[in-house]
């Protein structure tokens, strides 16, 4: 449960004012079909996360975990650095419009996420817990609460959310995950 829990929270954070949420806008003000929307966000980020986490998984049996323990702490404080950074939306992922709501969504979020902090930081979570379902069912469900209300709301939530506070939060979670890493926290886990 705790897998869950973490992974949720930090990539609900993360993705506010993320590149996907900023595409989450941009969909719903061009399509303004939210359920299909939504349920293609869904689906692109099962897929992608699906795929992240089993890297992040394979790593941990690849690697021993003194090796397992330093990658991981570095990672998770560059991650708190990197989610400091502001994402801007690239005009690429919305130009697939003539695939139809469902399919351009899921073709632009699946695109957006690779390499994204949220895909990045879902191979390290899946590393540190080890536990591929748990992980790929909180980024998931973090991924969605951050981007159904972006969808359902748009316009009229856009300019309340305090964004640079809500990623200095997922900053400072991401340092301490790192930390804590670093100095052992994970021992109980095998690193």
């Amino acid at each position: 449960m705790e897998a869950f829990l973490v992974s949720t929270g930090i990539v609900a954070l993360a993705e506010i004012g993320d590149k996907t949420q900023l595409l989450a806008f941009l969909l719903a003000a061009k399509f303004r079909k939210p359920l299909p929307i939504t349920l293609a966000i869904l689906a692109a980020t099962l897929f992608n996360h699906a795929f992240a986490a089993a890297i992040g998984t394979w790593l941990t049996s690849m690697l021993g975990p003194e090796t397992l323990r330093w990658v991981l702490g570095i990672s998770f404080i560059v991650m708190a650095g990197w989610i400091l950074i502001p994402d801007k939306m690239d005009e690429d992922d919305a130009r697939l419009a003539k695939f139809g709501v469902f399919l351009t969504t899921f073709i632009a979020f699946f695109l957006a996420e690779m390499g994204d902090k949220t895909q990045i930081a879902t191979v390290a979570l899946a590393a540190r817990f080890d536990s591929f379902l748990w992980v790929v069912a909180g980024t998931t469900f973090g991924m969605m609460l951050a981007n159904t209300p972006a969808v359902y709301l748009g316009d009229r939530i856009a300019g309340k959310m305090p964004v640079k506070l809500v990623h200095r939060i997922a900053a400072a979670i991401f340092a301490v995950l790192g930390v804590a890493t670093l100095l052992g926290a994970g021992a109980r886990f095998g690193f």
